[in-house]
């Protein structure tokens, strides 16, 4: 990151951490008892209350309380681990917030990525990104009320982090088009504009993800609709789009 390169270097771009995290939840009592396992290679222990730490913050957050209310303690008696084990992985609450930041956004870039370099056509491509961004807000539910909440009113440090990583999205679309040769008539700032355009989009739909009911299939198909039907707009707006020249003199 530009924010905070050691934690993308350490902490949250671990693989392992990253995998941990992002499994469903299981109760708190089965994860307190594995970290208590002396069997467990001291890595994997490490992992996995760094997981529990993690998970324990976002539980907290799901009560309706905001991340900036959570004091240590709280998040230690939750996660069934001292007090002084949390700075064995995070140096304060704000590391933990960027650690959660990464972890919701890393393994949904990869996806993404994955699924442009399958070789679809455009429009295809596009409906499938959309049918995998809304499976993974929908099953990471915790991470993306946490990223929806704080990315309008959290500190400072995590909107700014959130912001970056949202550039990481951007910057990879735009290497990817470029790589497929799509939208080809764009220079290279028109098309990290487009990027940005898409990405914000994108995110913009979480809250309407993550407030549609589940089980209502109906609901799910006509919003997957409306998201793809959006992007499809600025798509095409953008292959019709010529840059303003400046007027001589």
């Amino acid at each position: 990151w530009c924010v905070k390169p050691r934690i993308r270097r350490g902490l949250a771009a671990t693989r392992g951490y990253t995998a941990a995290l992002t499994r469903p939840a299981i109760p708190m009592n089965s994860r307190t008892a594995g970290e208590a396992d002396p069997t467990l290679p001291r890595d994997e222990r490490r992992l996995l209350t760094r997981a529990q730490l993690s998970s324990a913050a976002l539980q907290l957050r799901g009560t309706g309380r905001s991340f900036a209310s959570l004091s240590l303690r709280e998040i230690t008696r939750e996660a069934g681990v001292v007090p002084a084990a949390f700075y064995r992985h995070f140096p304060n609450l704000d590391e933990l917030g960027l650690a959660l930041v990464d972890a919701s956004g890393a393994t949904l870039r990869r996806l993404l990525r994955e699924a442009r370099r399958t070789g679809l056509p455009p429009t295809q491509l596009l409906r499938s990104s959309v049918v995998i961004f809304r499976t993974y807000v929908q099953q990471h539910r915790a991470h993306f009320l946490f990223i929806a909440s704080e990315r309008g009113g959290g500190a400072p440090v995590i909107r700014q982090a959130i912001r970056t990583e949202e550039g990481h999205f951007a910057q990879e679309m735009a290497q990817d088009m470029r790589r497929l040769n799509l939208m080809p008539g764009l220079d290279a700032n028109t098309l990290a504009l487009l990027c940005r355009l898409v990405v914000a989009t994108v995110i913009n739909a979480i809250n309407d993800i993550l407030d549609l009911p589940p089980g209502n299939s109906q609901a799910e198909r006509e919003q997957q609709q409306e998201l793809t039907r959006q992007l499809r707009m600025i798509f095409l707006g953008a292959q019709r789009w010529r840059e303003e020249r400046n007027p001589a003199g």
